[in-house]
Order: C-alpha cells, then sequence, then structure tokens
C-alpha cells in the first residue's frame, strides 16, 4: 500500500500525526489478514476493491462539469479494470502455500518504504521536482530515497524470512519502487483531472482507500506479471521472489 503524497493533503504536525496513527492500525491488520491467506485474505482485498471502486464512481460522478454518458461509461469501466487488479493481483500472488505470504510481504515493504522514504528524503534534500504539472510536491531526491530504501527493506524481508537475496532481487525491488511511485502520480493526475484533492475522506490524514493503494496497484500489477513470466500459473510468488 501507498498514501497520497502528504504535502498535497493537509500539512502540518496534525496532518502527519494522524497519517501515523493510521499507518500504525492499518499496517499491522494488513499483514496479519496476508498472514492468515485463505478466505479472509480474499475477502479483506475484495472489500478493499469495493470501496476503490465506490470512490472511483464518486470521482467521476462529482467531475465538474460532468462528463457525457459515452465518457462516463468509459471511466466506469476503467475503474472495474482498476479494482479488478486491486483484487486478482494479491490473490495471485497469495495463494502459493509456500511462497505466498513472503512474496506479499515483500511486496508491501517495497511500496511502503517508497512511500515513506521518498516523504522524508524530499523533505530534507528538497531539488528538482519530479513532475510538477501533476504532484508540485513530490522530488527527485524523493524519488531516488524511496527506492534506495525500499530495496533495502524488501531484501531485509526476504532475507529475515530465509530466502537467498541477489543482484535479480535488487533490480526487482527497484523496479518495483520506480512503478509504485508511478501509480501514485497516475492517481494523482486522475483525481487531478476531476478537480479532487482526495478519493474520500474514510481514512484519517490519507483521504481515501484509493490514495491509499495507489501504487499498490501498479506495483502489484507488476510483480504478479513478473511472478507468472517465471513461475507460471502455480507459482508467481515463486517466481517474484526466488531467482
Amino acid at each position: 500500500m501507498t498514501g497520497p503524497d502528504p504535502a498535497t493533503s493537509a500539512s502540518g504536525p496534525s496532518n502527519l500525526a494522524l497519517r501515523i496513527a493510521s499507518s500504525a492500525v492499518m499496517a499491522p491488520v494488513t499483514i496479519f489478514i496476508a498472514w492468515l491467506g485463505g478466505w479472509p485474505f480474499v475477502l479483506f482485498w475484495t472489500l478493499a476493491a469495493c470501496v476503490v471502486l465506490w470512490e472511483w464512481t464518486m470521482l467521476v460522478r462529482g467531475a465538474n462539469p460532468a462528463p457525457t454518458q459515452t465518457r462516463f461509461a468509459g471511466w466506469m469501466l476503467a475503474g472495474l479494470v482498476y479494482a479488478g487488479i486491486l483484487l486478482l493481483g494479491p490473490v495471485a500472488l497469495r495463494r502459493d502455500a509456500e511462497f505466498g505470504f513472503a512474496a506479499i510481504l515483500f511486496l508491501f515493504a517495497v511500496v511502503w518504504i517508497t512511500d515513506i522514504a521518498a516523504y522524508f528524503t524530499g523533505r530534507a534534500l528538497g531539488g528538482p521536482k519530479l513532475w510538477p504539472a501533476v504532484s508540485p510536491k513530490k522530488t527527485w531526491s524523493g524519488a531516488i530515497g524511496g527506492m534506495i530504501a525500499a530495496v533495502a527493506a524488501g531484501l531485509l524481508v526476504l532475507w529475515l524470512m530465509g530466502l537467498a537475496v541477489g543482484p535479480m532481487l535488487v533490480l526487482v525491488a527497484a523496479v518495483l519502487s520506480a512503478i509504485s511511485q508511478a501509480g501514485d502520480l497516475l492517481e494523482s493526475s486522475i483525481k487531478r483531472h476531476f478537480g479532487a484533492k482526495d478519493a474520500s475522506h474514510l481514512i484519517p490524514g490519507h483521504g481515501g482507500l484509493m490514495d491509499r493503494l495507489d501504487g499498490s496497484l501498479t506495483a502489484v500489477l507488476a510483480a504478479v506479471m513478473v511472478g507468472l513470466l517465471r513461475g507460471g500459473l502455480d507459482g508467481p510468488a515463486r517466481g517474484l521472489i526466488v531467482w
């Protein structure tokens, strides 16, 4: 999971405290559900996908001016694909009994640490903007710092779980981090298109669930594609993390 650009949400210590408090609740629950696997994991991500689809629908319906019927149908089809990836991607990885949990934790570590480290590195170092037209506070220093920290976190998770780490996993983690940040920018551009600051106000300090899962969506899609190419339909988690 990842969150909205912290600098584009309400700023200040109070908002940062809300973000930390919300994350302190959500992260352990998410990891516990991933550890359980099975139907609780499927149910968890089904509910998440439904909420994201609802937020997407509210964004499209709340647009000013409202899209035409054809454009509305097109945006809703895109929303179904968006929510579908969010459901099917994690489930595809977790269904591997041997490597599924490790693959999910690896993905969480990469996406979450990318978001956290990019925020604090960008604030500390500043510098050239990453894509000012879409997210004016994100910087190249933050993007690079987030990627470096994400690679370290992802490899540490796999090492702690007894898996071998090597150069290819460094590359995989770096690519997933970059794709996660691209997902963040994609969601920011969608909100900007519809004139919205947040997808909703469900999560204190974070906006909506769609804001929180933007980087996860693109990262899990890329992770599943790598896993399927190397591990096939029966072993996408193994294909992702065993090199």
